[in-house]
């Protein structure tokens, strides 16, 4: 078992935010939860990370209870739930969100050789002119490639 199998992806984190950094961290999870990653029943739309006393925590997750787990073996869906970074990668990424005013993100949740990880992105919020523009590079870029692959098939119309 090896290699990386996505669970799922915050895409409405890269169109809301300008994504500056990203990085890998490990998930504490209870047996239960992992079995209901294992099925993809997880929601990151409104997730987001937080240092607090030197740990970092993702809260806003939400980890769907597995159906034949009942009693002890059930899990609170929406708890916060621990981040697993070096000591180091927490004190950079404290000292970049205090001095910037950045947020972390959870930008993917997937399994890499069996265990569960979260890619976490270091972002800074955009306004409504910014997503309008970053809208608009990318349908220009979109464009260009069209353009030039039109023109490396030799049917180009214009």
């Amino acid at each position: 078992m090896s290699g990386t199998t996505p669970i799922a992806n915050n895409r409405r984190a890269r169109h809301d935010f300008e994504i500056l950094d990203t990085v890998e961290a490990g998930i504490v999870l209870h047996g239960s939860e992992v079995k209901s990653l294992r099925l993809g029943q997880v929601q990151l739309a409104d997730a987001y990370a937080r240092v607090r006393s030197g740990e970092v925590w993702m809260d806003g997750v939400h980890i769907a209870p597995y159906q034949f787990a009942s009693g002890v073996g059930a899990h609170d869906p929406d708890r916060s739930r621990k981040l697993l970074l070096h000591r180091s990668e927490i004190d950079r990424l404290s000292d970049r969100i205090d001095r910037e005013r950045l947020t972390l993100v959870p930008l993917a949740l997937y399994f890499r050789d069996g265990r569960a990880k979260v890619e976490l992105g270091l972002a800074k919020g955009r306004t409504k002119g910014d997503k309008r523009q970053a809208i608009a590079e990318r349908d220009a870029k979109r464009e260009v490639e069209r353009a030039l692959g039109r023109t490396a098939k030799g049917t180009d119309r214009s």
